[in-house]
């Protein structure tokens, strides 16, 4: 279908008018961008230079870590711009790429994180067939197999709203161009655009997310019931504790903002969610898997002794 948009370019209204608040806000989540870019990136490159990471959890975890990094790129340094400025206006092209790698890559992390949760039910269920199960191989096909259904989801989104007809306001009630914020400016009929939303919300939200709870229930199961070390228990217990509590802060506000679908539902309330697991979350999960992971404390210790007093270390 011939796209007949008229709008050439949308008004992002932001989190606030008020130019006290931007004052305030603007350093606040600068520091949280920052905290995202420092401590996702010193996960990777400790995954990357130490030898006893190069497992599959780690391999994961720098996936994950890498997609919290880029997830927020997309719309938080525009968000920020727009405190220091009037108007924050973005072009349609623009915009469309903004929604584009924006649900992509959260999509992509929706699947990552049932990804790892069977990386952990193998590991943990069975141990002995665990390198077999969970080869190189297998790891990069199911890193890719996470992109390519994030892309796949993403460019779905993509071309529904380039169907659409804007023709009145462009002035978008959120701090990026996301699917609802546009579909209540849309002038043609959004029905099809929101049954596909409430289908496709269903079906890769909803799924990844019931397959990583039964993925734990059953290690929990396994773990009450057949392990009956307590050292062990309290192990895996400790590493499971750190994917559950990053899968409900990642899924939780996410599927309460999309799988209400309705033009026109005030988009103020949807911000609330989309700032918790595109801005808090990605700056949680270092802190979240470094604290509990023994591991990953002990590189990071050595790591920074290398950096800092490299005297000592010679």
């Amino acid at each position: 279908m011939e796209n007949q948009t008229e709008v050439s370019d949308f008004i992002l209204l932001g989190l606030t008018n008020l130019k006290g608040l931007k004052h305030f806000l603007f350093p606040f989540f600068l520091l949280l961008y920052m905290a995202n870019v420092l401590g996702n990136g010193a996960i990777i490159v400790m995954i990357v230079a130490e030898p006893r990471l190069h497992t599959p959890m780690y391999f994961f975890l720098g996936n994950l870590s890498s997609l919290d990094i880029c997830f927020s790129t997309v719309a938080v340094p525009k968000m920020l711009s727009g405190f220091l400025s009037k108007n924050q206006t973005i072009s349609f092209a623009g915009c469309l790429a903004q929604l584009h790698f924006f649900h992509l890559l959260g999509s992509s992390e929706a699947m990552l994180l049932a990804v790892m949760a069977y990386d952990r039910y193998v590991a943990i269920c069975n141990p002995l067939r665990y390198r077999l199960v969970m080869s190189p191989q297998t790891c990069l096909l199911l890193a890719a197999a996470t992109w390519s259904i994030g892309f796949l989801h993403a460019l779905m989104s993509t071309v529904m709203i380039c169907r659409l007809h804007f023709c009145g306001s462009n002035l978008v009630y959120h701090f990026f161009c996301d699917i609802k914020p546009l579909l209540s400016l849309a002038c043609s009929s959004t029905h099809l655009n929101l049954t596909l939303l409430n289908i496709d919300a269903g079906v890769l939200g909803l799924s990844s997310f019931i397959l990583t709870l039964f993925s734990y229930i059953y290690i929990i199961s396994f773990l009450l019931l057949k392990v009956h070390s307590q050292e062990s228990r309290r192990k895996a217990f400790s590493t499971c504790a750190s994917h559950l509590t990053v899968v409900f802060l990642f899924y939780m506000p996410s599927i309460s903002n999309y799988m209400i679908s309705f033009p026109g539902f005030p988009s103020e309330r949807d911000m609330i969610p989309t700032l918790i697991y595109c801005i808090i979350t990605p700056v949680l999960n270092p802190l979240i898997y470094t604290l509990k992971n023994k591991e990953v404390k002990s590189t990071l210790k050595k790591f920074l002794n290398r950096k800092l007093f490299p005297e000592r270390m010679s």
